[in-house]
């Protein structure tokens, strides 16, 4: 990753200029990195498994007041067709949160190398996902009827009903809600920058960004998190409070949906004062593109 004939401010512009998130980075840390004298940059982790590949970079610079500054870059294959991605971060829970929303990218169904030779199918290495009928299982095979009509046997039917009901139960049982852990890092500075990124006309307005400016802690939780197709394409929906506490004690929430139910599968960052209204906008993008 160094190369010694290279200089910081080139090395700066190289990392910024191919970073999809560089827009996320605080004013203050580049205009502090502006004054950087000498870099070093080294591998901190790396994973490779099937389909996925990520890799996590650490660059440090060393600036003219003779304080150094970390940048933590994370790269990545999940782009379109497998393309290699970058994205940068100023500390290392936000890069290791990054990394863990990562998902192996969906091979294209109808990529020659991905159909069938003889059929034009859609290969797989799961025979019982082009049979049905592998898919009985031979404990409760006695228990169907043969022919098109499908009837479970009427005590079978009584005891999946009395388990359907128990597990209605448990589902529905309120759960206690864990307390907040709230971190003091710069958090009134997250809440601009969350709603900085934000790119629906709707988003929160000042009545919402002007007591956030009083933000000495925050709390990130990743609330909803599904892919599945939308229109025949694939899509990722994923809902996070940031969850603020204020100096004078009160708490407050931002609720951001990341979502690919765009037209071009392109990644976006839209941003609600309530979860209600954030769970709206999934449904909606969920049915239309």
């Amino acid at each position: 990753m160094n190369d010694p004939y290279e200089t910081s401010e080139t090395h700066l512009e190289r990392l910024l200029g191919r970073a999809l998130n560089s827009f996320d980075l605080p004013d203050t840390v580049i205009e502090r990195l502006d004054s950087a004298l000498a870099h070093a940059s080294s591998l901190r982790s790396s994973h490779h498994s099937a389909g996925l590949h990520r890799e996590t970079y650490r660059h440090t610079y060393l600036l003219a007041d003779s304080t150094a500054l970390t940048l933590w870059e994370l790269v990545h294959n999940t782009g379109r067709d497998g393309a290699e991605q970058h994205e940068l971060y100023t500390d290392e829970y936000e890069v290791r949160l990054a990394a863990s929303r990562l998902r192996r990218p969906s091979p294209d169904p109808l990529d020659p190398q991905t159909l069938d030779p003889q059929t034009r199918d859609p290969q797989t290495s799961d025979p019982q996902a082009l049979d049905p009928t592998a898919l009985a299982d031979p404990l409760f095979g006695s228990r169907f009827e043969s022919g098109l009509g499908v009837s479970l046997d009427p005590s079978f039917e009584s005891d999946l009903a009395a388990d359907l009901d128990l597990l209605s139960g448990l589902l529905t049982a309120p759960q206690t809600p864990l307390p907040r852990v709230y971190l003091p890092d710069n958090s009134a500075d997250h809440a601009r920058r969350v709603l900085r990124r934000a790119e629906n006309v709707d988003r929160p307005g000042e009545e919402v960004a002007g007591p956030l400016r009083a933000a000495f802690a925050h709390q990130i939780t990743q609330v909803f998190g599904r892919y599945g197709h939308v229109e025949g394409k694939d899509a990722g929906f994923t809902l996070y409070e940031h969850a603020f506490l204020l100096f004078d004690g009160t708490e407050t929430s931002l609720w951001e949906v990341e979502h690919t139910a765009t037209p071009d599968g392109r990644h976006m960052c839209e941003v609600y004062a309530a979860q209600s209204t954030a769970r709206e906008a999934m449904e909606l993008r969920a049915r239309v593109r």
